[in-house]
């Protein structure tokens, strides 16, 4: 039983470094590129009704 939690930890160890190794070849866009998708939905969010800043007191 021992032998088989050693084995499991093992091999997700093995494959998270393996994963890690992949992942650093892949380049993160930029957020310069990045453009707003929708401004209507922060426009939404701007003027919705219910008080945003005080939502989560009692």
């Amino acid at each position: 039983m021992v032998w088989i939690m050693i084995l499991v930890a093992v091999g997700i160890i093995i494959g998270n470094l393996m994963l890690l190794r992949h992942s650093a070849h892949i380049k993160m866009p930029s957020l310069k590129d990045k453009q707003p998708r929708h401004s209507d939905d922060q426009d939404a969010w701007d003027n919705d009704d219910w008080d945003k800043d005080n939502w989560n007191k009692d």
